[in-house]
């Protein structure tokens, strides 16, 4: 079982750098994107390097393709266990999807059927992963906007039954339960009420935007009212657990996203006294 790592937290992305590097700013941990890392020496190893002897550091990928029916590729494995080892991070982590196959990746997080077959496929790449990295990792719900012929399993059971397979953990995205939920017309709530709570050990909160026909998992705003009200569900029914801003695009002061992440602690301590 993964130790459970009780803060909050936000990614660390370039506009930022010389902030973190420069001051102690009010956070518990950073993530970073494992691919813009996985080199060996350079300036984004340094700066790497120099962002963990000040704070805890979560990997979280975004290539491994844990559901590619080609199986994992040994080369990338071999260059984030020596990530790993160098950070000696809190949490690796990556998605439920698949982006390669016959050696072409789509950098495109696509989505899995949710049948026995894949379950197995999946369960296989995480063993593998894991042992090629000697830790248990964690496994991020997707957001996604097609979906396939009903399988017997709802996500959250997949989510489940892979946990109990591999011994792996959760990374529970509420913003792309909140997306997916609204794509395909379930209910948000009995998603989160379905997820092997004792499994979840990170939480990421982001924004979306509204496309023609369907939500967007965009990570270009603040976090909606929608998903904190979410978040203020399904604190309370977990653990000690790490929860994270997450913004990609037109990303704002760091003010700002201290702000939200203000926000999140208090939400987070109402729910939980709430709940007591």
């Amino acid at each position: 079982m993964i130790p459970p790592f009780a803060g909050f937290g936000l990614g660390l992305r370039r506009p930022h750098y010389a902030e973190f590097l420069e001051h102690r700013v009010a956070v518990d941990f950073l993530e970073v994107i494992s691919e813009n890392f996985m080199v060996d020496g350079g300036q984004p190893r340094r700066i790497l390097r120099d962002v963990r002897a000040r704070y805890p550091v979560a990997l979280h990928g975004v290539s491994m393709s844990i559901g590619s029916a080609d199986g994992l590729d040994a080369a990338y494995l071999a260059r984030l266990r020596a990530l790993v080892d160098e950070i000696e991070p809190l949490f690796v982590s990556d998605h439920l999807s698949w982006s390669r196959i016959e050696g072409f990746n789509s950098h495109d997080l696509l989505p899995l059927p949710y049948t026995d077959e894949a379950l197995a496929l999946v369960a296989a790449n995480v063993h593998r992963a894991q042992d090629a990295l000697g830790r248990a990792m964690l496994v991020e719900n997707p957001s996604s906007y097609i979906d396939f012929a009903p399988a017997g399993m709802t996500e959250w059971e997949f989510l489940d039954a892979l946990c109990a397979r591999t011994g792996c953990g959760l990374l529970l995205d509420v913003n792309n339960v909140f997306v997916s939920a609204r794509n395909h017309g379930f209910d948000p709530v009995a998603y989160l009420d379905g997820v092997p709570h004792a499994r979840v050990r990170q939480i990421h909160l982001a924004g979306h935007s509204c496309g023609a026909e369907l939500l967007v998992d965009t990570h270009d705003r603040p976090v909606p009212a929608s998903v904190w009200d979410l978040y203020a569900h399904i604190v309370p029914r977990l653990g000690p657990v790490a929860t994270m801003i997450e913004r990609d695009d037109d990303i704002p002061p760091l003010a700002e996203l201290l702000g939200e992440l203000g926000t999140a602690r208090l939400i987070a301590a109402g729910a939980v006294a709430e709940a007591a």
